[in-house]
């Protein structure tokens, strides 16, 4: 049996037989059988959600942290621009209305009882794909759309001639420079739906305003390598850049950030028995896990995707903070890690970790071949605070079948990368000094990110640098379910059928009864792993028993 769940909800010991863990394998699920000795980390359960939501909203505008409340900021004739965090989160969408829409339904009525009549409300993208109208809409809300959309509610676009306004330079050297219209206004609001720690603060205006000139400051495999963990921005060099550009920004424009949090309710209806622990499924919620997993075996790629994308996420509402930047943002990280963070001892030998079949980048879209690399050693690796799950040179089991596939619309610039850049090397400095700039500057590419749906050129080098840090720390990744092997191959992997041979491949090079940790992810958590000796590892019984299966 394994250890009751709620002795320790979100950190699960298996002492003898148990019920297989069912994992995700891009848009298909798995059971596997955990060795005896495993540990699970599962997510911690959702938090309560906010009781008056609009109330919140209200209290935090009016009540800011380190600076004065909205309504003392504005006047009539003023020129007001507001900045809103695009679809790459939280995933998927969540639920109507959309936190955006209900922080927008209070803020603009405001800004109209005081005279302001120039506004603009400019979707966050940076690099991402520009959203469409129907998702605009869907964000914001129809009334907002309604009223502002096209003219004054629009993506930005880092490529507009004459559309970035330089504001200066960091005493480091990095080029602070961001939309035209947001840099020229009495007034930058900026709405943030924080669903990872990396997210908000400074990243919000300075990065998803902002264009190349920027982008390179931070976007770097240096950056990256120099991150112990970018979703723990105390360690985050990425994030050390960004606060120093965000600051020098601040000092030139009046921003005025409102944060928002949601809790970790990933699934609902029918599906909510994803996120809870195997061990506590009722005899129903077994019956349903079993059909569903046969159920995705017969349906085809798009079917199976749809089961999940078709339902909105019922995502509650946890937290609204609002003021000045970096002392809201502060009240948002402590929301995010009371919800996120699990608390873990000692590293493992091996970690096994289903990969999704959604991320930030892939929203509507196939999680192509670079992205599910950008989830193993980029996002999921990242998920730690303290020290990684995985022990420095360990192993990772994921399971994806790796396909070919790449969304023509959203990531054309990503099949060039993938399969003429990748065959000839996968050295992040290598690819960020011999090939960045040409792609970044490619007209065609940059045609499809400004009228099209497509990601920037030069996003495909920012995901494989994503995955830096992992690179660096992993030993070996081992795919289990790939329908084939050039992929897995291309990307430095290796293949299994079966866990169980990609088990017996990990003990190859493991040390002796090496100790295995399983990620059990949907919904959305955080490790906090603090180290522990090998003996200290071994007496708390995180080993796994010899040959144990």
């Amino acid at each position: 049996m394994s250890t009751p769940s709620n002795a320790h909800p979100s950190v699960v010991t298996i002492h003898g037989r148990s019920r297989p863990r069912v994992l995700f394998s891009g848009s298909r699920l798995v059971e596997v059988d955990l060795p005896v000795g495993s540990r699970v980390v599962y997510p911690k359960p959702p938090m309560k959600g906010l009781p008056d939501v609009d109330a919140a909203i209200r209290y935090a505008i009016d009540h800011p942290e380190g600076g004065d409340p909205l309504h003392a900021k504005l006047r009539p004739g003023m020129k007001v621009t507001i900045a809103i965090d695009d679809i790459s989160l939280p995933l998927p969408p969540m639920r109507r209305p959309d936190i955006r829409e209900r922080v927008l339904d209070i803020v603009l009525p405001m800004l109209a009882d005081y005279g302001v009549e120039d506004i603009h409300l400019i979707v966050a993208t940076c690099f991402h794909r520009p959203m469409t109208a129907g998702e605009i809409e869907r964000m914001v809300g129809s009334r907002t759309f309604r009223e502002y959309w096209p003219d004054r509610l629009y993506n930005h676009d880092a490529e507009k001639p004459g559309g970035l306004t330089e504001i200066g330079t960091t005493d480091a050297g990095e080029v602070v420079e961001i939309s035209t219209r947001a840099a020229t206004s009495d007034l930058l609001i900026y709405i943030n739906l924080n669903f990872v720690p990396m997210d908000g603060g400074h990243k919000s205006a300075a990065v998803g305003l902002c264009g190349y000139r920027s982008l390179r400051a931070h976007h770097t495999p240096g950056a990256i390598r120099k991150s112990d963990s970018y979703m723990d921005p105390e360690s985050s060099e990425l994030n050390h850049r960004v606060v120093r550009m965000g600051r020098l920004l601040n000092q030139h424009l009046d921003v005025f950030t409102i944060e928002t949090t949601v809790n970790n309710r990933m699934f609902g209806g029918e599906l909510a028995f994803l996120a809870k622990n195997e061990d506590d499924w009722s005899p129903r919620e077994q019956l349903a896990a079993k059909a569903l997993v046969k159920t995705l075996d017969t349906l085809p790629m798009k079917a199976r995707q749809a089961v999940f994308e078709k339902v909105p996420a019922p995502y509650e509402v946890t937290g609204v903070f609002a003021g000045e930047t970096e002392a809201a943002h502060a009240k948002t990280l402590d929301k995010c890690f009371e919800q996120y963070a699990v608390p873990v001892e000692g590293q493992a030998d091996i970690l096994v970790t289903g990969v999704p079949y959604i991320s930030p980048y892939n929203v509507n879209a196939f999680l192509n071949p670079l992205l599910v690399s950008v989830l193993i050693e980029g996002y999921l690796h990242n998920l730690y605070r303290g020290v990684p799950l995985v022990k420095e040179g360990g192993t990772v089991i994921a399971f994806h079948p790796c396909t070919d596939h790449f969304d023509k619309d959203q990531h054309l610039a990503y099949v060039e990368f993938v399969h003429k850049l990748l065959p000839k090397t996968r050295d992040a400095m290598e690819l960020h000094k011999k090939y960045e700039r040409e792609f970044a500057s490619n007209p065609a590419y940059v045609q499809l990110y400004r009228t099209g749906n497509a990601y920037h050129p030069a996003h495909p080098f920012f995901m494989w640098y994503w995955g830096e840090n992992g690179r660096q720390h992993i030993g070996r990744v081992i795919i289990v379910g790939a329908d084939n092997e050039y992929i897995p191959s291309l990307l430095g992997y290796e293949t299994a059928e079966t866990f169980a041979e990609a088990l017996q491949m990990a003990r190859e090079t493991a040390p002796p009864d090496p100790s295995l940790t399983c990620l059990h992810i949907c919904p959305m958590l955080m490790a906090d792993v603090t180290p522990l000796d090998d003996d200290e590892s071994a007496r708390r019984g995180l080993r796994l028993l010899p040959g144990g299966a």
